[in-house]
């Protein structure tokens, strides 16, 4: 199993930070260029403990589905998701939040296996960790800037 994991600070309280993290329309925006859709399930807004979502998306010139579901949710300290149905042979991401004075400590922790045995472990290491490492990355870059101006006012 692949492990990434990922810290970002940003200056805006917890609440907001933890929210924008679970909200379906931010996440949308982040991975326009995937031309992710939230197809199934919750839909838009909030996404709350025991819902699901189902999103379709572009990935390597494929369109795939992947259902995730909250199965945790501690507001506003943690959430995490984990895959139900998709390409993944298992997928479990934990979003975790902490408050240092200003600045709310956002920790990414995506753990991941891709199916197909040794071509799946050979895939994790020769792209797949990459790839999905610079997803994360661009999608917190998007909360960060939305957490830290007015724009999310829009979203929560």
């Amino acid at each position: 199993m692949a492990v990434i994991t990922l810290i970002t600070l940003i200056t805006a309280p917890i609440e907001r930070v933890f929210d924008l993290s679970r909200s379906i329309d931010l996440h949308r925006l982040s991975l326009a260029h995937t031309n992710e859709k939230a197809i199934d399930g919750r839909t838009e807004g909030l996404i709350e403990c025991n819902e699901t979502v189902t999103w379709k998306a572009k990935h390597f010139g494929i369109y795939q589905t992947l259902t995730v579901k909250i199965i945790a949710l501690n507001r506003p300290s943690s959430f995490t998701d984990s895959q139900q149905k998709g390409i993944f042979k298992c997928m479990h991401h934990t979003h975790s939040f902490s408050q240092e004075g200003l600045e709310t400590i956002m920790q990414d922790r995506f753990e991941f296996s891709a199916p197909l045995g040794f071509l799946g472990k050979l895939a994790e290491y020769l792209f797949l960790e990459k790839y999905l490492y610079k997803l994360l990355l661009e999608r917190n870059l998007v909360i960060k800037r939305i957490a830290e101006t007015d724009e999310w006012k829009k979203l929560i």
